[in-house]
């Protein structure tokens, strides 16, 4: 991989981390698009620990307290009510499913699940279920002549339940094309959350995850010798400056904003490159991983 590639990489893992687009399949689709060699499932891994430092600083004096509150709950039962030490077991609940896939799906993830048609669909597929999931929001906080608006959840109300499904939809994104945010919000939409409650959750809830994927590639990496660290962690720094800069842009649309634009952009995207794989133009098939 190339100080250039890594560059582009970088910034198309940070603008993309956290919208509801898929970062894998940017990765995926830049070095299809520019002919470069696949950067692989590692590289995506390792480069989203960038992206999670930057989720760490953001969100620093909430995750300071959950860590704290959680960890005093440990040996103080009057404490396990308190909100950050549920939220802390919460992360931990909802961190289950993709643990256990991730592991389970392995090989399909660096393999066949890379596969551009797939991609593709995911991206149209899961379009359209955020569009359905921001209706039903917007519809909520639109009052009409007979009616009030009707009252979201918080995280305040965030129970074992609704976590489990928070982890459940987070683990789709193990495809490339799903997007960690879009499923993680999709699913937090459709049970009722307000959208800034279901993109904070979302957040923290991907830090157990990326973080142990990305230690967990880099052991195989470090071992492997398969890695071209240079640029590998240029394009990490690259992410987390990027990454940092759109959480916080992020975060206040959302607060007045519908997700909208990302659907339409979603399904564009998903029908363009069909097209393009069924004229011959793309092939569906990674090149052999950048090393």
């Amino acid at each position: 991989m190339s100080w250039f590639e890594s560059l582009i990489l970088g910034l198309v893992q940070g603008l993309t981390e956290f919208l509801p687009v898929s970062s894998s399949a940017h990765l995926r689709l830049t070095a299809a698009f520019l002919d470069w060699k696949d950067p692989g499932a590692a590289f995506t891994a390792i480069t989203q620990i960038g992206t999670e430092a930057a989720v760490l600083i953001y969100f620093r004096k909430d995750i300071g307290r959950i860590l704290s509150a959680w960890t005093r709950s440990l040996t103080n039962k009057e404490l396990r009510g308190d909100p950050d030490a549920r939220m802390g077991w919460l992360v931990i609940v909802g961190s289950i499913p993709i643990g256990v896939l991730g592991v389970t799906l392995k090989d399909q993830i660096e393999g066949p699940f890379r596969d551009l048609r797939i991609t593709a669909t995911m991206l149209i597929g899961m379009g359209i279920v955020l569009g359905v999931a921001d209706r039903l929001a917007a519809r909520d906080e639109k009052s009409g002549r007979h009616r009030a608006p009707k009252q979201r959840k918080g995280l305040e109300d965030l129970g074992v339940r609704d976590g489990l499904i928070y982890g459940a939809c987070q683990a789709m994104a193990l495809v490339p094309g799903v997007s960690r945010s879009g499923a993680t919000i999709s699913g937090g939409l459709f049970m009722g959350y307000t959208r800034e409650a279901a993109a904070r959750y979302s957040f923290l809830l991907a830090i157990p995850a990326v973080l142990a994927s990305g230690l967990f590639e880099l052991k195989d990496a470090t071992e492997g010798g398969h890695v071209s660290w240079g640029p590998t962690i240029f394009a990490t720094i690259i992410a987390f400056a990027v990454g940092y800069a759109v959480i916080a842009w992020f975060m206040k649309f959302i607060s007045t904003k519908s997700f909208m634009p990302f659907v339409y952009y979603r399904i564009a995207l998903g029908i363009l490159i069909i097209v393009l794989v069924s004229m011959g133009a793309l092939s569906p098939h990674a090149a052999e991983s950048a090393g």
